[in-house]
This record gives C-alpha cells, structure tokens and sequence, in this order.
C-alpha cells in the first residue's frame, strides 16, 4: 500500500537503524472522537516511505484500561533500549491524559506502563511528547485545550527517568493564539453556538533544534483558511523561554500535527496528515532543506 491508501491522524515516524525501516504510528479508529469507544492504534511499516504493510496491532487496551474514548496521537519513543509510547485518552470520569505505554519492540504490543496519565489530572490534555532537555533531564511537552480551556496553551512535565510518572510540576509555554497567524478554528458556527467565545486550539507540539542549535517547536492550529503547522523559537534555548513565532506558517494547507525525522537517505524529512477534515485523512512525506534557521518544505514523495 502507499500513504493515499492508509488513512491516520496524527503521524509519527520512527526511523530504525538496526531494521532499515520505518514505523508509523497514528490515531487509526475509524471515528476518534465523541462517544465513539476506543478500540487502539496500529502500525505501519515501509523501507522507503512509499511502500507500506500493515495495519499492524500496536496497542490493544487491556480489560479496565481506564482510557474509554479518543485514542490520540501516539508517539514512541527510544528510551534506554526499549520503545516508549506515549499516547492520549479519555473517559467519561477522567481527563484527557497523555499517559506511556512500554514495549520492546516496535510493532509491540504495548502495555501501560505509567500509573495513568502523567499529565496534570485536573486539566484535559493532549498530545504528549517527549522532550530531553540540554541537562539530560527528560520532559513531556503536551497541550491544554478545550474544552476547559478556551484559549489553548502548551505546557511540560519533567519525568522520572523511568517515565513511571511525573516528577514535579508542571510549567507554562504559552498560549497558542501568541503567534500572529492563528485564529478560532469554525466550530463555533458549525455547532450551532456562535454566542460562545472564540475558541484557540493548541495542537501537536514537537520540539527540535536547527542545525544552528536554536531550540524550536513545531505546532498546529487554526489560521483563516483552515488547519495549519508553525514555528515558534525559544529565546533563551530551554522550555522557559520567552518564546517568538515565526509570521507566517510553515504549512498552510489544510494540514497538520507535523514532526521531524532523519531518513536513511541523510535527509532530514516532516510528517503530517492532510487533509485535516476527514474523511480521509493521509500522512504526507515531505523532504526538509534548512538554511540560516529556517525550515523550506520540498514537494511530498510520492503518495
């Protein structure tokens, strides 16, 4: 199969040196979201990002799991020679949480491994992932959003170095309507709720260092003509920030929650699903040039 033929949400790649393969992970249930229950994630696998095989079962909830609905955005992580996968869920009683599943390898099957979502248990959060600071020190960047918060804001959790839980509290980023291009996505008018006040969604943040080391990340939400990725750049190198945002997106087409990884090939390549309004949703391939800082996207390989 090629990517036109996988329908996800959400892709992650990871690159596997010992296997000469990549594996993608995404929000793969058929419906994701409302009261739909949730059923896990699969994943794919290719040599060379344009033939795939799968779905694979990557993750099936085990009997209890307390995570019932809107499995999102799974991302796995090598961490001390076994594959972290840190994944968000929700349930009628408990939060959205971004809680981490462990396996040994990377078709799984992987098993909850936190006690829970290590993210703040009074705040629905979402999108988790993984973020080693300069000081080796391991952090869970996730987002707050909707609807509890109205203005979507991104924020960290530090974490033991066994990823069993959180290891203080959490810190504030900031909050994603900041960078100048991002605007209420059109819910409101859609759902019948247009007196409500505009709402500003914190997406798929993903953290990465230019080749210039300038500490950035990688971030979707909403501008005038639909779903969309940006940059925004830390001044000072680490999560504290302040925080500045580049003027325009990256990509503005319909597009988002976007990462970055290195190819086999030496080059550097950026995942993300478009179009964003399923159905159906397809991860997108696109090779990345940087020069001075600054991030060009090339055409998409072949879909």
């Amino acid at each position: 199969m090629r990517a036109n033929d996988i329908k996800i949400r959400d892709p992650f790649v990871l690159p596997v040196p010992s296997e000469q393969l990549y594996y993608l992970y995404g929000t793969t249930d058929e419906i994701p979201w409302g009261d739909h229950p949730g059923t896990g994630f699969d994943t794919y696998r290719s040599r060379d990002l344009i033939h795939w095989e799968g779905p694979y079962p990557a993750f099936r909830p085990p009997a209890g799991f307390w995570g019932t609905q809107h499995f999102w955005a799974p991302e796995v992580h090598v961490w001390r020679g076994r594959y972290y996968m840190f994944a968000s869920f929700k349930s009628a009683t408990v939060h959205r949480g971004t809680q981490i599943l462990v396996a040994d390898h990377p078709l799984g099957p992987f098993v909850p491994h936190s006690d829970g979502a290590v993210t703040p248990a009074d705040s629905e959060c979402l999108d988790g992932t993984l973020h080693v600071a300069a000081d080796g020190r391991p952090w869970m960047i996730f987002s707050r959003d909707w609807p509890q918060v109205i203005i979507g804001r991104y924020s960290a959790v530090p974490l033991r170095e066994d990823f069993g839980a959180a290891d203080g509290a959490a810190i504030d980023l900031f909050p994603v309507n900041a960078a100048p291009w991002v605007c209420p996505p059109p819910w409101r008018k859609e759902h019948g709720q247009p007196d409500l006040p505009p709402c500003f969604v914190a997406d798929g943040a993903w953290p990465f260092r230019t080749k210039e080391g300038e500490f950035c990340l990688l971030f979707s939400s909403w501008t005038e003509t639909g779903y969309a990725t940006g940059l925004a750049r830390s001044s000072s190198g680490r999560l504290e920030g302040p925080w500045n945002f580049d003027p325009v997106p990256l990509f503005n087409e319909d597009g988002g929650h976007a990462m970055l990884f290195n190819g086999f090939d030496g080059r550097t390549y950026l995942t993300l699903h478009q179009p964003n309004d399923p159905p159906p949703e397809h991860p997108r391939f696109f090779p990345v040039e940087e020069s001075g800082g600054q991030l060009r996207l090339q055409p998409a390989i072949a879909s």
